[in-house]
């Protein structure tokens, strides 16, 4: 089966939300100008056009009432601020203290999380934009309401989108996040090859998870925060939510595929069994892909990549092998479960052809809301950040004092009437983690440079306006499209499109002195930003690492006590066991992340970076035996006997003094009671050799944890 990468794949990529956001930001931020430029208005269309492109940066993907209640907050701040500034632009003085306090204020707006933070960005766009006096002859009221009607159109124009589409910002995320699962599988497939080694591949596989994690909270959000899709009151709505629930019960069975690849690669290397199960795991990556690329397409799926003669002819080899003395028994526990997400696959297929009434989940609209975090804005959260032991706060300092240092060295040497840049460039660049500080900086100036290039080449040979305008168009489609997903592609497409229009607006300046300008200040900013990164209140990762340990031990407690607890006297409902295990999903990708960051930090900044890269892995481990543990109670039916509880006892021991090794404060960490009816059966010996895999695992995170 043809594979469909969103991003490479450009067909597909048309269908993504990222090309829909890119198609309504183009029309919001073009048609005004464009619109009063006919009526010779530029100015006019241009304020419309700024405050249309101000309230899109609040509009990033999420369910509708949050981007709603983002543009309504950001129309707000954004009059509010061009008011001020036009106001008082002509006083350097005010202006300064404009600066550094609005920066700092809107800065501080990480603490409430990602979509406030651009609600701070926009305003702080609107501030930069209007620093210079003179700009523009409309008065200081009339520049401020034009702000906000442009921002008004826009808002009216994403509720126009939302309401014509209401399902299909679900239905994109959720094919994305489907089809990152696929792409875990084919990491998965690659354990039984030797292309990389076995600790690389599970490097890569971590990393992975941090991407479906991402995108699994975007659907999570998409699908449980949509007041629609919670009522389950349309067939679509049903099927979305049904998908989902099997799709993330699907990725546990992934999961529960862990292994000695090591081993298994040694005893089976003269074998072609191996290559088998490759190319049968990378088939059920197709089945996988496939589905969320019919979700995107909105298309129904036809017919699978993978058979179940497949899966028999690999039995058919594991057998063969077994008739000449050679151990199987691995093999065989793996392909039953392949078999098992096969039958999931199949399940999902089916999905589409049922009947409304069959689409009903058993988990309530309340029951599934707990699956979603719900940010506060509590004026408290604002002001217990307001000291140095706040990350945040360091970063709204930093980006307060750096912004108003690019202001008086834009000043001080005169670098023409765009020198805002420098301001501006200083905003988009830093960032409160020194890592993506520091790749921001490398994409912003290379993009910048490849893109200026661009655009001086088009402005020197192509005189033509309506091809000009044709190229403008284009860049500003590809730039609104990737900007959130690819920056760099975005920076590219960014500087011709904003040189293009900076030749409309003033004839009178060369292509030449516009791009000089433009990489000149971004190379002066991209300094200032980067160099106070290193010793403006630096915040290390390395410092901020040490807290995701704990909560990620905890985490895997919890897991393991739960799937426990499905076995006991009082049964769980699968509502705490699925928390429980997003707990681990959501720590794994939040450690992972952090060892990434920490990873492009300085290394004289990186501590004790093995065995932290070894803790990471063996979480990952201990997390996969954990889900395997839990499938292979479910599939067997069964019960827990004396020996069993001798294995999770001193799992929950070992697991409890790593977490005092690391965090002496225990508060928080599960204590539960295991109320177990014990069973005087024989071992189940699958279950006792899942539990002994565990132990083992637990302690040798005890053992690391003392080294951390």
């Amino acid at each position: 089966m043809k594979q469909h990468n969103p991003i490479d794949d450009f067909k597909n990529f048309m269908y993504t939300q990222y090309f829909s956001d890119g198609v309504k930001i183009t029309l919001g931020v073009l048609l005004p100008a464009f619109t009063f430029f006919h009526l010779d208005f530029l100015e006019i269309g241009i304020t419309l056009s700024l405050g249309a492109m101000c309230v899109s940066i609040a509009d990033s993907p999420g369910p509708w009432l949050h981007r709603k209640n983002g543009m309504t907050y950001t129309l707000f701040f954004i009059f509010l601020t061009a008011l001020l500034t036009a106001l008082i632009n002509s006083n350097i003085y005010l202006i300064a203290i404009e600066i550094f306090v609005l920066c700092f204020l809107f800065s501080m707006f990480y603490v409430y999380g990602a979509r406030a933070a651009s609600v701070g960005t926009a305003a702080l766009l609107i501030m930069v934009l209007n620093i210079i006096p003179g700009k523009t002859s409309l008065k200081p009221f009339e520049h401020s309401f034009l702000i906000l009607g442009g921002g008004i159109w826009y808002f009216l124009l994403s509720t126009f989108f939302s309401t014509i589409r209401p399902y299909r910002y679900a239905q994109q995320t959720l094919g994305e996040s489907i089809s990152e699962i696929a792409d875990y599988m084919r990491l998965r497939a690659r354990f039984y090859g030797n292309e990389v080694t076995v600790e690389e591949n599970f490097k890569d596989l971590v990393n992975q998870q941090v991407k479906v994690n991402e995108l699994q909270d975007n659907a999570r959000e998409a699908l449980f925060k949509t007041r629609e899709l919670m009522n389950e009151s349309t067939n679509a709505g049903r099927l979305m939510i049904q998908i989902f629930v099997d799709m993330v019960d699907l990725f546990e069975q992934t999961m529960a595929t862990n292994n000695d690849y090591n081993t298994i690669r040694e005893r089976f290397k003269d074998s072609d069994i191996l290559i088998a199960f490759a190319e049968t795991i990378d088939k059920i990556a197709d089945e996988i892909e496939y589905i969320g690329f019919c979700l995107i397409h909105q298309e129904k799926p036809q017919k699978h990549a993978l058979t179940l003669k497949d899966l028999d002819d690999l039995k058919h080899k594991i057998d063969a092998l077994e008739a000449k003395g050679i151990s199987v028994l691995i093999l065989k526990k793996i392909l039953i479960n392949l078999r098992n997400i096969f039958n999931r696959i199949t399940d999902v297929y089916n999905y589409f052809s049922k009947e409304t009434s069959e689409l009903r989940t058993s988990s309530t609209p309340a029951e599934l809301s707990r699956f979603v975090n719900h940010q506060s804005f509590d004026w408290k959260i604002f002001k217990n950040n307001l000291n140095f032991k706040s990350s945040v706060f360091k970063y709204a300092l930093r980006v307060a004092i750096v912004c108003l240092i690019g202001f008086f060295v834009g000043q001080a040497f005169s670098l023409g009437q765009h020198s805002y840049w420098i301001i501006l460039t200083i905003l988009v660049i830093m960032k409160p983690g020194f890592s993506s500080t520091k790749q921001r900086n490398y994409e912003r100036v290379i993009g910048t440079i490849l893109g200026g290039i661009i655009g001086a080449v088009i402005l020197v040979f192509i005189k033509d306006e309506t091809v000009r305008f044709i190229f403008m168009l284009v860049f500003m489609l590809i730039t609104y499209s990737f900007i959130r997903i690819k920056y760099f592609v975005g920076v590219i497409f960014m500087t011709p499109f904003i040189l293009i229009l900076f030749s409309f607006i003033n004839v009178d300046d060369s292509a030449t002195v516009i791009a000089s300008e433009r990489i000149l200040d971004t190379l002066i900013g991209s300094f200032l930003a980067f160099i106070s990164s290193y010793i403006l209140f630096p915040d290390w990762e390395s410092a901020q690492f040490r807290k995701f340990l704990p909560k990620m031990l905890k985490a895997n407690l919890s897991y393991l006590e739960h799937i426990i607890l499905r076995q006991s006297l009082l049964p769980i409902s699968v509502t705490e066991y699925r928390l429980a295990r997003k707990e681990v999903y959501v720590n794994t990708a939040n450690l992972a992340a952090a060892f990434q960051r920490m990873m492009n930090e300085p290394k004289r900044k990186q501590h004790k970076i093995k065995e932290v890269h070894k803790f990471v892995v063996l979480n990952h481990i201990l997390s996969s035996y954990l889900a395997n543990l839990s499938a292979s109670f479910l599939e067997n039916s069964a019960t827990i006997n004396s020996e069993q509880l001798k294995l999770i006892r001193k799992s929950r021991f070992y697991l409890e003094e790593a977490i005092e090794k690391i965090d002496s404060d225990l508060e928080g960490s599960t204590k539960t009671k295991l109320h177990i009816h014990l069973s005087d059966k024989k071992a189940e010996s699958e279950i006792t050799e899942q539990l002994e895999l565990i132990t083992k695992v637990s302690a040798d995170l005890s053992k690391i944890s003392e080294r951390i």
